[in-house]
């Protein structure tokens, strides 16, 4: 079976200005798919974009299936940045007879691309379509880490996994359940408490999952960078932005992320050496007043890109020359802290060693951190990331 199989070409000069694009712009720059499907193999690129016009599942939210042709008019209007950029457009997976059938399709897509080392952005639809997002990675056999930027928590508080159907306010429940269970860690970056219930956040405690205000973030947004560093794959949910900024979405809110809050975290996401795939959903182009959204929407993938292409492949010890490492121990002699800081990025790292006898292969598991978690280890206290870790690996 063949990904051609699962795609559909797109109509670049239907998209392209009147004036044509510039010898810089992403439009000349991307090969896509308008006649003959490109070759992944012989020519492999590095990023792959896919559009889903998918929306049946979109909670109050019809027409964002519309989404990514529009999302493609302007970023292919966008300029190349310092580097050659190697990307395809691989067109749009159109509705299947079912909402099951576009999941798998979406599946098996993402699955291929990241099988051949190719980094899969996905766009348009509805953010249930991370549930396929995350199927994707039941075949590669390993542990997954999630992040999902959201002001509400998707997930029923009220239902068993049988009877929960897949919604973009539901599915959640799916991936937290799902069986074989390969979900190391989720994150949630941007939540409003008023549209999360106290027995959601006892889940997420329970769980030792890393959840964080909208609030905390605020102002500061580079306290985001060490938890997507630690993501193997990142869903978007346009809502998660403030209105004022990303007006296109039937549930937006007057509260959420600024625009360049967001490209931050798609920046962050970029540099991040062990993503794999990325989704931006929720986008609905009705809604849209002078395609603002859709600018904003290419201006957080431009910036994505341009993380991904300024990535350091600085993973911890690797090699030891280039890292300083710290120790220190707690006031009651209950564990050794070890820290880890590459000299290439000041990015930091803190060691939670597997309880018992461990991981076959690894005495421990590397967590990315900030200072501030190393000043805490050093005033004497356990810093409450390695907790959860550990607790996570027991």
């Amino acid at each position: 079976m063949s990904l051609v199989d699962f795609l559909s070409p797109i109509d670049v000069e239907k998209m392209a200005p009147k004036k044509g694009y510039y010898t810089s712009h992403l439009g000349v720059k991307i090969t896509s798919y308008a006649g003959v499907f490109p070759d992944l193999d012989e020519n492999k690129p590095d990023i792959a974009i896919i559009g889903v016009m998918e929306d049946r599942n979109a909670d109050n939210n019809a027409g964002c299936a519309l989404g990514p042709d529009y999302i493609r008019e302007r970023l292919y209007g966008l300029n190349e940045g310092a580097y050659t950029t190697k990307i395809v457009d691989l067109g749009n997976i159109r509705q299947g007879a079912n909402i099951t059938d576009t999941y798998v399709a979406l599946k098996t897509v993402v699955k291929e691309l990241i099988k051949k080392d190719i980094l899969p952005i996905i766009i348009g639809g509805g953010q249930d379509l991370t549930f396929a997002q995350y199927l994707a990675y039941e075949p590669l056999e390993q542990k997954v880490d999630v992040v999902v930027v959201d002001s509400r928590f998707d997930m029923n508080d009220d239902s068993h996994y049988d009877n929960i159907e897949t919604t973009s306010q539901s599915y959640l429940n799916r991936i937290f359940l799902h069986e074989p269970n390969y979900l190391f860690n989720f994150s949630n970056l941007g939540y409003q408490t008023y549209f999360a219930s106290q027995d959601s956040l006892r889940v997420m405690d329970k769980l030792y999952f890393d959840v964080h205000r909208l609030g905390e973030l605020s102002g500061q947004i580079q306290v985001v960078e060490p938890i997507i560093r630690n993501a193997t794959m990142l869903s978007f949910d346009i809502g998660a932005i403030r209105s004022a900024d990303a007006m296109a979405n039937a549930n937006a809110t007057p509260n959420g992320f600024f625009g360049h809050e967001a490209c931050q975290i798609c920046r962050y996401a970029g540099f991040n050496d062990k993503l794999t795939s990325i989704g931006f959903y929720e986008f609905n182009p009705a809604y849209d007043n002078n395609g603002q959204t859709a600018t904003l929407l290419a201006q957080m993938i431009w910036y994505f890109i341009d993380g991904f292409y300024n990535r350091k492949k600085d993973f911890p010890l690797q090699p030891r020359s280039q890292y300083l490492i710290y120790k220190t121990s707690l006031k009651h002699d209950e564990h050794e802290l070890v820290f880890v800081k590459s000299k290439k990025t000041d990015r930091w790292w803190m060691q939670v060693p597997y309880p018992g006898n461990g991981s076959k292969n690894e005495r421990s598991h590397w967590v990315p951190c900030r200072y501030e978690d190393y000043g805490i280890a050093v005033s004497g206290e356990m810093p409450d990331l390695w907790w959860r870790t550990y607790q996570k690996l027991i």
